[in-house]
């Protein structure tokens, strides 16, 4: 990593993660394959902040702690990369064994449980399909409609954003502000 820090992918320890390498690797790599609409990809650091900004909707009284689990909830993909859906059933087991321990780690290297509550999981799941279905529909190019049949979203596109795709350099800035404000909001909490 560029913190220097070497991460093993089989034993990963939350000893060698950083934020910076997470928000780096997270802010150069592209939803959609890269496929989206305008000069730039849209970037896993704008859609975990979009997932943050979509769970304080479900949930207006969420927890720093939860919001910072759906802030985080791809960061293993600063090492694996954001596998489209059908390349990663296709990959199998191994893939999510890899990216299961990873996010552990992660969890437990920002004061998280390595595991999340179920309820919690679901919550985070249900603002991440909102997240990919009002994607598809103003960057990669499939309709509401497409967004059920095609891609067997069960969640619908919102409609009161405008999501625009940003330079790697100010997705990674913003990607790290908005994670110093969660995690001072936790340190404030546990006191």
């Amino acid at each position: 990593m560029l913190s220097g820090r070497r991460l093993n992918l089989i034993e990963p320890s939350p000893l060698d993660i950083e934020i910076e390498d997470i928000a780096l690797g997270l802010a150069r790599n592209t939803r959609w394959n890269g496929q989206t609409q305008g000069p730039h990809g849209w970037s896993v650091a704008q859609h975990s902040d979009l997932v943050v900004d979509i769970v304080r909707r479900l949930k207006p009284r969420a927890s720093a702690k939860l919001l910072m689990a759906a802030k985080l909830h791809d960061a293993s993909e600063y090492v694996t990369h954001d596998l489209i859906t059908p390349l990663k059933a296709v990959v199998g087991d191994v893939f999510k064994e890899v990216e299961l321990r990873l996010t552990r780690a992660i969890h437990i290297r920002f004061g998280l449980p390595p595991v999340l509550e179920t309820a919690d999981k679901a919550l985070i799941k249900r603002a991440d399909q909102i997240a990919a279905a009002t994607e598809a529909v103003q960057l990669a190019g499939f309709t509401a409609a497409e967004c059920r049949a095609v891609l067997n979203f069960k969640e619908r596109p919102l409609k009161d954003v405008k999501l625009t795709p940003l330079p790697v350099a100010e997705a990674e800035r913003n990607f790290l502000e908005g994670f110093r404000v969660l995690e001072e909001a936790i340190l404030l909490q546990a006191r």
